[in-house]
């Protein structure tokens, strides 16, 4: 079993969690140099936008970096061979079942974390050849299930126990407490979101920025999607939506919507994506200082 240091050949044991909205070489280069695992998200990419992405990335670092994949997206076969091509050696993969596609990622020479958010789940990929796992606990941003979840806190040390392969926390993870109290419960390394967000290099709008900053203990919410939830910053308009009894919030947002309302700075298209460590960042600081503060 290879160590999860030794799969991704950066420095320290932090990755860039992929955000769709937040794809820019510049951060992925900027949290590569500072000695981490810089990523980009592929999702639903055409093989197109992964050579433009990956270009721009190599432009401005040598070192290692990799992507995420969204399993179902028809065009991985072809995306998985230009990561291998540029020398990608690690990716991770979200949304859909792993069997599928660790196949073609191993054939290519390549090793993968799959993504997850809870312990069966867990249990299931790592029989299905999983090379590691992000767990990422119920505090993280980005997309949850609609069932009941476990933190950050319950979640690693449990899958941790009950597998074999490196595990990487997610969820709530800004600063050294965070990244020691990760390693302390099980996990070799992290993956950090929207520390990320709140730094200088980040091409999320300073609205953005600033929501994160401004966000305080209890600050996110979760808002409900078709058959899904995002953990958000809430804004005065689903502030009053989510107070009027006869509204179905499921229908009010749509989620291919959500990188033009981040990156334009429109909470009310989507509201600011953030998870529960938004309420620990208080300033908006280089890629290389997050990092060195937090192995430091």
């Amino acid at each position: 079993m290879s160590t999860l240091l030794e799969m991704l050949g950066c420095r320290y044991p932090i990755i860039q969690g992929p955000i769709a909205a937040m794809n820019s070489p510049r951060l992925t280069a900027a949290v590569c140099e500072a000695g981490a695992f810089g990523m980009i998200a592929l999702g639903f990419s055409s093989p197109e936008e992964t050579r433009r992405l990956v270009d721009g990335v190599r432009e401005l670092t040598d070192k290692p970096f990799g992507a995420n994949i969204m399993i179902m997206n028809p065009a991985n076969p072809e995306i998985l061979k230009i990561l291998a091509a540029a020398g990608v050696k690690t990716v991770t993969t979200s949304a859909g079942s792993p069997a599928k596609i660790y196949p073609l990622i191993h054939d290519l020479g390549m090793k993968g974390l799959h993504v997850l958010l809870a312990l069966p789940h867990a249990i299931r990929a790592a029989g299905e050849g999983v090379d590691g796992l992000v767990v990422s606990g119920s505090e993280s941003g980005g997309l949850r299930s609609m069932g009941s979840e476990s933190s950050t806190m319950v979640l690693v040390p449990l899958v941790a126990d009950h597998v074999k392969i490196p595990v990487v926390a997610a969820g709530g993870i800004a600063d050294r407490r965070g990244y020691r109290a990760a390693l302390a419960l099980g996990a070799q390394g992290v993956q950090i979101g929207t520390r990320f967000i709140a730094s200088e290099e980040a091409p999320a709008p300073q609205v953005w920025k600033e929501a994160i900053l401004a966000c305080g203990d209890g600050g996110t919410t979760l808002v409900p999607l078709t058959n899904m939830k995002m953990r958000v910053i809430p804004n005065k308009k689903l502030v009053d939506l989510a107070a009027d009894p006869t509204v179905d919030l499921s229908q009010e947002y749509n989620l291919m919507n959500a990188p033009k309302g981040w990156m334009n700075g429109d909470f009310d298209l989507f509201p600011a994506g953030a998870g529960q460590a938004a309420a620990l960042i208080k300033e908006i600081k280089p890629v290389k200082a997050i990092i060195d503060e937090m192995v430091s």
